[in-house]
């Protein structure tokens, strides 16, 4: 996966992190998260905040 697979990782996100509410998470949180996703394989400084706050957003809807 890559930053821009946006979909992907916010559903790897909701099955790795089941308990969290992703609306409360801080973006260096969600950064290290991302980043430690096993299929995750891209470059960690390649994120900015709307690439962030896209997979947050994602990441809600699959949550609700």
């Amino acid at each position: 996966m890559k930053w821009t697979d946006t979909l992907d990782v916010a559903i790897a996100l909701y099955e790795k992190h089941p308990d969290v509410d992703p609306k409360t998470i801080r973006f260096t949180d969600l950064h290290r998260w991302v980043c430690e996703l096993e299929d995750f394989s891209d470059d960690p400084a390649r994120s900015g905040e709307k690439i962030l706050e896209a997979i947050q957003m994602a990441w809600i809807d699959e949550a609700s």
